[in-house]
């Protein structure tokens, strides 16, 4: 199987600001002092300039409109929704904000068809948000697709059944660990695993420091190097400038990009963006008020296309 792809689906905000039904356990996200509109109209101008970024470097970008009326405040991540296959299956997935649930829209679906990809099956695993158990797409799963793992940091929006459920429905070998922040002085988990590791070809992005206990943190290095990574380990503290919440693409010629935001890339070291380069070009966009009230960065930002043409 393919780990990267050339078609993004990103879908522009019309609504966006800090989602306080998110801002529970997303330790990311902050208040910036000033209005809605004016936070909606600086993310869709880094919206904008993210996407023309990405498609004059040769990387397909399909954008859903978002609708105002919905007042989905958090629909800049359709990742937590959503995960495409490269076998034609789709699925959909349980959601912790109830506001985040009106995300899942069949125009999303109905813009990969019109672009000539092929749906065969959905998979969805929604119902689940009925008796409160929630995992959230390609935030709570970070998928090695050539080597089939799927590795999964447990938290509120991480559920281990439904995790090893959907292991078993897309065939991966799960690889199940904790991963904590300090907040206030204490341990908390990290909301998507995302944000604390990034699987690439090649290379795995990864904050070591927050996975606490020792013989987790040995199985997933273990893991990693079976597999063939590299691993490119960051600090807590380049974390948090979304160091970890990157995904690499390629464009149409078969360059290869690691896509991510001007603080993530402006918090690596020269010896991280020697190690990225040898593999990729690294290519980043100013997404702070995104990353500000919204507490993800570029990675969330793009839902991969792997399903195949029809």
């Amino acid at each position: 199987m393919k780990q990267i792809t050339n078609t993004l689906l990103m879908v522009r905000p019309a609504a966006f600001r800090m989602n306080e039904q998110t801002a529970v356990n997303n330790y990311f996200q902050e208040k910036l002092a000033i209005n809605n509109e004016e936070i909606n109209a600086q993310a869709q101008q880094e919206f904008d300039a993210f996407v023309l970024k990405l498609r004059n470097h040769g990387i397909e970008v399909l954008v859903l409109q978002d609708q105002k009326e919905l007042d989905t405040p958090d629909s800049i991540f359709p990742n937590n929704w959503v995960s495409t296959h490269e076998n034609g299956n789709v699925a959909i997935y349980p959601m912790y904000a109830e506001n985040r649930r009106k995300e899942r829209r069949e125009e999303f679906f109905e813009l990969l068809e019109e672009s000539g990809f092929k749906i065969k099956s959905v998979v969805d695993y929604t119902e689940a948000e009925e008796e409160g158990i929630f995992l959230e797409g390609t935030g709570s799963i970070v998928l090695d697709r050539q080597n089939e793992l799927a590795y999964c940091a447990l938290s509120a929006r991480a559920d281990e059944e439904l995790f090893i459920e959907f292991c078993e429905d897309f065939e991966y070998f799960p690889v199940v660990f904790n991963a904590y922040q300090t907040v206030e002085g204490k341990r908390l988990p990290i909301y998507h695993t995302n944000v604390m590791m990034c699987v690439a070809e090649e290379f795995c992005v990864i904050c070591l420091d927050t996975i606490d206990d020792k013989k987790e943190r040995k199985l997933v290095i273990d893991q990693l190097k079976k597999s063939g990574k590299e691993i490119i380990a960051i600090s807590e503290e380049q974390m948090h400038q979304f160091a970890g919440n990157m995904l690499q693409v390629r464009n149409n010629q078969g360059e290869k990009f690691l896509i991510m935001s001007a603080s993530a890339h402006n918090a690596l070291n020269t010896q991280q963006t020697a190690q990225i380069t040898k593999y990729c070009q690294i290519l980043s966009s100013d997404l702070h008020t995104i990353e500000t009230c919204g507490g993800g960065s570029a990675r969330c930002m793009m839902a991969e296309v792997f399903l195949p043409k029809a």
